[in-house]
C-alpha cells in the first residue's frame, strides 16, 4: 500500500531529516511549477519513470532545466534502451500517479525494483525540492538527507552527469 504525506514526513523525522512543505496548486509539468519555484531556493526537480525492455524500472531526479537523453541513460546503466513506464507500473512500483513522480516515492518499493539515478548538477544545489508523493506541495531537505535517505529505503544511488551524457556524441 502506497505511503501518504503524513507517513512521508514522519519518516523524515525518524531518519533525523527536517524538512519544510509549502502547499500549492497541482502542477503537472516544471513549466507550470516555475511560479512555485521562484519562491523557494534550492534545486528544483524534474522526475522521470522509466523501464528498459527486460523490465528493469529506473527513476532518475534531476534539476528542472537539466536535459536528460533517454536514448543515451541506458550507456551508464549498463541495461537494454530505455523508455518511459507505463502508469500502471508507475503505480504499482512507486504508489504516485503522473505528475506526482518523485524520489520520495522510493520508500513505496520495498522489493527494491527500481534503480535510482540522480542527476549530479542537483547534488551541487541545497537544498532540494520534491513532491511529497502529490504534486500538490512541494518539500524540501538538504542535498546530503537526499542520498540519506535514498539509501535508508534501499536505493544507493548512481549519480550521472546528464550535461556530459548530452554532449557525449
Amino acid at each position: 500500500m502506497a505511503a501518504t504525506r503524513n507517513e512521508l514526513l514522519a519518516y523524515l523525522d525518524e531518519l533525523g531529516i527536517a524538512h519544510s512543505t509549502l502547499d500549492h496548486a497541482p502542477v503537472f509539468t516544471v513549466e507550470e511549477g516555475q511560479e512555485i519555484k521562484a519562491s523557494l531556493p534550492g534545486g528544483h526537480t524534474k522526475n522521470l519513470f522509466l523501464k528498459d525492455k527486460k523490465g528493469r524500472f529506473v527513476l532518475v531526479s534531476a534539476l528542472g532545466d537539466t536535459p536528460i537523453r533517454v536514448n543515451r541513460l541506458h550507456r551508464p546503466l549498463d541495461c537494454k534502451r530505455l523508455s518511459f513506464a507505463r502508469e500502471e507500473d508507475l503505480f504499482d512500483v512507486l504508489g504516485v500517479r503522473p505528475g506526482s513522480v518523485t524520489a520520495f516515492a522510493l520508500m513505496n518499493d520495498a522489493d527494491g525494483k527500481v534503480t535510482f539515478v540522480i542527476d549530479s548538477a542537483l547534488l551541487a544545489t541545497d537544498p532540494v525540492n520534491f513532491h511529497p508523493l502529490k504534486n500538490d506541495a512541494t518539500t524540501a531537505i538538504a542535498r546530503d538527507d537526499l542520498l540519506t535517505f535514498a539509501k535508508a529505503t534501499g536505493h544507493d544511488p548512481l549519480i550521472v552527469d546528464f550535461a556530459a551524457l548530452a554532449a557525449d556524441d
